[in-house]
């Protein structure tokens, strides 16, 4: 006993984190804190309950005798951890090497004792050091003390790195002593492994849609002004130079001219054909000035889908509601001169009765 008291005087000047002149103007202490190995932390009860409402309530909870001392144990963590917690609830203060060193009980005993302020900063401190061999510690410890930042900060570290992991002693001791653990990060891989694939082909779609919107507005720009081989029939050719989606344009202009001249297509039986009857048919089904449209066939679209008694398909009304939407992400993206330019363009196609190619 005499050892342990002789321990709590030597740290009482430092242990508050202020100066000593201050820590001599505190009044005696009026409760001991006492951690793994019997040794013991003087403090000061209201300051504590101050500064945590778990040990508000340890303290309030009325004692057997009068004269009984008053003692809280905190025990299962290192005693210099506990000094470092005391510490904080004084100051509010906490070292940088102190959170390095005893940064997994800190946290423990502030989700524990309810100091979000301390939990927060090692939450932190605990995030940016992760490595292959404590995230599977620091993973139980997250998940135990609700810490959804970090559990979800090592469970990416996990996933991202499982061969790694799998290779360390606290893998192996997990699959011995936590398979529930075990099977949540397993299920974490398989759902982030689901959402890559599915990130993925919304990518794909998406790129898709673009391609067929940029196909839908050089198709426009051909029947308007014309480009490198084919234009509108009413237009002499000129000598331009390639459009700045020359890429795509160039490659309408050759599907065009084999539309032109194709001997199958009377029958179906060109697949070239057919893809340009649906670019024909999804320009009508996105145009908004169809009555005034260069593009061949737009109008006799038009008037087709609203005679026809049967409704568009869903897949074609999605394909179409799709291409719309990337037709609007890309004009947002332009600068405005250039959004401005394409709206006049649009405002001047104000021809009648257009309906065929010069090539």
């Amino acid at each position: 006993m005499e050892e342990n008291q002789t321990t709590s005087l030597n740290i009482s000047d430092d242990l508050y984190g202020y100066s000593s002149a201050t820590a001599r103007e505190l009044p005696e202490p009026d409760v001991h804190i006492i951690t793994s190995a019997a040794l013991r932390v003087p403090a000061h009860s209201s300051i504590l309950a101050s500064a945590s409402p778990v040990l508000e309530n340890i303290i309030d909870r009325p004692r057997k005798h009068r004269s009984s001392e008053r003692v809280i144990p905190i025990l299962g963590v290192p005693y210099d951890a506990v000094v470092s917690f005391v510490r904080f609830l004084y100051s509010f203060r906490c070292s940088e090497e102190e959170r390095e060193k005893y940064g997994i009980h800190l946290l423990a005993l502030s989700h524990v004792y309810s100091v979000p302020q301390l939990k927060q900063s090692c939450t932190k401190v605990l995030g940016d050091r992760l490595t292959m061999e404590n995230v599977v510690d620091v993973l139980q410890l997250a998940r135990m003390c609700d810490a959804p930042n970090l559990y979800l900060k090592c469970m990416k570290l996990v996933a991202n790195n499982f061969k790694a992991v799998e290779k360390t002693e606290g893998w192996k001791f997990l699959q011995d002593h936590d398979p529930w653990l075990e099977l949540e990060i397993l299920h974490f891989m398989d759902e982030a492994e689901s959402r890559r694939k599915r990130s993925r082909r919304l990518r794909e779609e998406q790129s898709l849609y673009l391609q067929l919107s940029e196909a839908m507005e050089c198709l426009e720009h051909i029947c308007t002004e014309g480009c490198t081989s084919v234009g509108p029939y009413d237009m002499e050719p000129t000598e331009k130079g390639p459009c700045s989606k020359f890429s795509t344009c160039q490659g309408l202009q050759l599907l065009i001219k084999h539309f032109a001249t194709c001997k199958k297509r009377v029958n179906g039986g060109c697949l070239r054909c057919k893809r340009m009857w649906q670019l024909l048919r999804l320009h009508s089904s996105i145009c908004e000035h169809h009555d005034c449209c260069r593009v061949p066939l737009c109008r006799q679209f038009k008037l087709r889908m609203q005679q026809d008694n049967k409704k568009d398909d869903a897949r074609w009304r999605l394909l179409v509601r799709k291409v719309v939407s990337a037709k609007t992400i890309s004009s947002l993206s332009l600068p405005k001169r250039k959004r401005e330019e394409l709206q006049e363009t649009n405002n001047n196609t104000n021809n009648h009765g257009i309906r065929s190619f010069r090539l």
